[in-house]
């Protein structure tokens, strides 16, 4: 058996001191967004206890659906590179960025250079190069072939979408056809919600459909995903029938705020091509800042 946990959208803090520079930008919007709604819930040890439980879980593999920082400030960047490799080796945790890990022009290839170890597929060259395309990246981790898509593109002020474009579909496809022909568990890793009305319009992703045409040509047994900060299981159609796709509360959220509090996902994968066996067990965090099973799912 095969076990794959799942986090998103950890945004890491407390917010560093900006210049006004850096403020002169988007960020300004990000800034008092998170002094208004986030800072009293995205702080704390939360995290810090979730990964705790995680690593007791001794799971197989860790898939972090993006947003690791808040507004991709070059000091973000540097302390998220930090945590990843407190968190685990590169081998062990694969990473798609999110929208906030692009949150300006520019942060899109600093973050993809700084933390490329955890985003490099296995036939992927060994150091990052600005000119060539990471995305989408294929992982093969005993039965599973974890695929890596991303979404994240610097927006305007108010607007958190994201993209799924040709080019990435057609790789997307080619990948899953290897991985399927291979006998493998195919899980794509993404960071937007690829269902139409998951999410405010500002926020949806672009290329809904296509990304829709991508799984059901190429075939999945498993989506993963965040940017919502909600746990939810939608459905897509697939090759051989429906397809899970699995959203996670953000890593941070602390009890009491709106949304759900701090998550993870735990997978269980077991059988072979035809008859997959998998069982979602959902961590969360109590209202003691303890963590407990909150929901068990076989699909």
């Amino acid at each position: 058996m095969f076990k794959l946990a799942h986090i998103s959208d950890i945004h890491l803090g407390p917010l560093p001191r900006l210049s006004f520079r850096e403020l002169a930008s988007k960020r300004i919007t990000g800034f008092l967004n998170w002094h208004r709604n986030r800072r009293r819930h995205l702080f704390g040890d939360t995290l810090e206890t979730l990964m705790e439980h995680i690593e007791a879980a001794r799971p197989d593999h860790v898939a972090l659906t993006g947003d690791l920082v808040n507004l991709a400030s070059s000091r973000e960047i540097t302390t998220a590179t930090e945590w990843l490799r407190e968190a685990g080796p590169a081998d062990w945790l694969s990473v798609v960025p999110g929208n906030h890990d692009a949150y300006v022009p520019g942060a899109y290839e600093k973050t993809t250079a700084a933390w490329y170890d955890y985003m490099r597929g296995d036939l992927g060259p060994a150091t990052w190069d600005d000119d060539m395309h990471v995305f989408p990246y294929v992982r093969v981790r005993g039965p599973v072939a974890l695929v890596g898509c991303s979404t994240a593109l610097a927006t305007p002020p108010f607007a958190a979408s994201g993209y799924f474009g040709r080019r990435q579909a057609r790789a997307t496809v080619e990948m899953l056809r290897a991985a399927g022909e291979a006998g493998l568990f195919r899980v794509v890793m993404i960071h937007h919600p690829p269902i139409r009305g998951a999410t405010a319009m500002h926020k949806r992703m672009i290329g809904i459909r296509r990304f829709a045409a991508t799984v059901s040509a190429g075939g999945a047994e498993l989506v993963l995903h965040g940017h919502t900060h909600l746990n939810t299981v939608h459905w897509l159609k697939g090759q051989t029938g429906r397809v899970p796709v699995v959203g996670i509360a953000s890593g941070s959220q602390s009890p009491g705020g709106q949304k759900p509090p701090s998550a993870y996902n735990l997978f269980h994968i077991d059988g072979a091509p035809g008859r997959w066996s998998l069982l979602r067990e959902r961590y969360a965090t109590l209202d003691d800042g303890g963590i407990g099973l909150d929901e068990t799912t076989r699909f």
